[in-house]
């Protein structure tokens, strides 16, 4: 399988630890350049490389693990997306400084957790994602998670279930054999304007849910 992750922060990292655990390679990227990540990738093992950007880019299948705000300077510069699967990991929402005003906004449901909702005027997030990956085929997946429990695909004697959801059933059923090669249960929750808002942060009702199957 040929992944690449653009974003090494919680969600990049983790995907990266569960694809090492289970022997998967993967070129795993940020803005800030290959060398920032030598101490990750020490960790990480031989099977994950660092690369650029681009180079994650060029992969089979990308992973996009970078916070919403940052969805148009990470992905604007790149090539035409040709018809590769890419993995929407993101959410709209919007990390708050600890010391600003909106941290303390007593009508931000999402205060407490350092966060805010974004306003995407009644569109789903993936459909708003789309647009920064034009003639990609998207799949929504590892998005309603902790990020801290995604490199534990299998706990108590159990695997967590991945939620997915896809309007191209050939990309849905290769991120599924990911997915399935890592350790989850996979779950396809149809279409993304359907199962994408399920799963989506921070209103999906799916969202923040953990299943694990005995």
């Amino acid at each position: 399988m040929n992944i690449g992750i653009i974003g090494s922060g919680g969600l990049g990292s983790n995907v990266a630890r569960a694809l090492a655990r289970n022997g998967l390679s993967a070129t795993l990227s940020t803005r800030r350049g290959p060398q920032s990540l030598a101490a990750l990738v020490a960790e990480l093992g031989p099977t994950i490389q660092a690369g650029t950007v681009a180079e994650a880019a060029a992969a089979d299948i990308v992973l996009i693990a970078v916070r919403w705000e940052d969805l148009g300077q990470a992905l604007g510069p790149l090539p035409a997306w040709n018809g590769r699967i890419v993995i929407d990991g993101t959410n709209p929402v919007e990390f708050l400084d600890p010391d600003s005003p909106d941290a303390q906004d007593p009508t931000n449901p999402l205060a407490a957790y350092g966060i805010k909702a974004i306003d995407l005027g009644g569109r789903s997030s993936s459909e708003v994602f789309s647009e920064f990956v034009p003639g990609a085929r998207v799949v929504k997946a590892f998005n309603h998670l902790d990020v801290n429990v995604l490199a534990q695909p299998q706990v108590s004697g159990g695997q967590r279930a991945m939620f997915y959801a896809g309007d191209d059933a050939a990309a849905k059923a290769a991120v599924r054999e990911v997915l399935d090669a890592i350790g989850y249960f996979p779950v396809d929750l149809g279409t993304l304007a359907v199962g994408g808002r399920l799963s989506e942060l921070p209103f999906g009702a799916l969202s923040s849910t953990q299943f694990i199957t005995i």
